[in-house]
């Protein structure tokens, strides 16, 4: 398994990015994502991107039903750098993408590649990279959400590690991995920082908890008989 080097900073981010669009799949800067690549536009890509810079856009569709070739995509990604990389027997690779930087598609580019390429515009997002500050989350809030919403779906949790962890790495880490819907993890990646995200994440685990608890409704929340 190849480890590649330190991750680049802002100044290196390039002004052009390949795109993989995922549905219900949700990379922030900070956390980690394995990915298995097996389809051959993205073993292309993945190709391309080990040769260059090791960068790739980690997008959604706007429709996650879509079986579109091309897809509309949101217009807020995340890029991830190759952080490991591995070909396994029958010619997939199994690879982690370290989260960088946030971006706004500023355009597509018309290509030859198999694969999408966008203009990649990083400056609304310069703090993804250079903003080091601790943040100052609702820990206690956060946690009796996060209880109840695992109990939700039973998920087990390791609740002496989550209790340990800091608290930007476990606002990503929950964002990334918890069962939200494609629409929620949009939100969750363009939240403004980290305690903006967490205010986000816990008001999404409050309002399954309630609507769990509430009785099923009509479409304007009216009880049915």
């Amino acid at each position: 398994m190849n480890e590649p080097a330190d991750i680049i900073g802002t100044d290196g981010l390039p002004p052009t990015v390949p795109i993989f669009p995922l549905a219900g799949v949700l990379l922030l800067p900070g956390g980690l994502l394995p990915l298995n690549i097996f389809e051959p536009r993205y073993l292309a890509m993945i190709r391309d991107a080990m040769a260059g810079q090791r960068l790739i856009g980690m997008v959604q569709p706007a429709d996650p039903m879509s079986r579109a070739v091309k897809p509309d995509v949101y217009k807020v990604g995340c890029a991830g750098r190759i952080t490991q990389f591995n070909e396994t027997g029958d010619g997939r690779y199994l690879i982690v993408l370290g989260g960088i930087s946030r971006f706004r598609i500023a355009g597509e580019l018309s290509t030859a590649t198999l694969y999408r390429q966008v203009r990649a515009d990083w400056s609304p997002y310069a703090d993804d990279v250079d903003d080091l500050a601790a943040p100052d989350i609702d820990r206690p809030r956060l946690m009796k959400a996060l209880r109840g919403f695992l109990s939700l779906h039973n998920i087990p949790a390791e609740w002496a590690a989550i209790e340990k962890a800091p608290g930007d790495a476990l606002v990503t880490s929950l964002a990334m991995i918890c069962p939200f819907a494609p629409s929620e993890k949009q939100a969750l990646l363009e939240a403004g920082d980290i305690v903006e995200r967490c205010t986000v994440m816990v008001a999404l685990m409050e309002m399954a908890l309630l609507n769990r608890a509430s009785p099923q409704g009509d479409e304007h929340g009216r009880p049915l008989n």
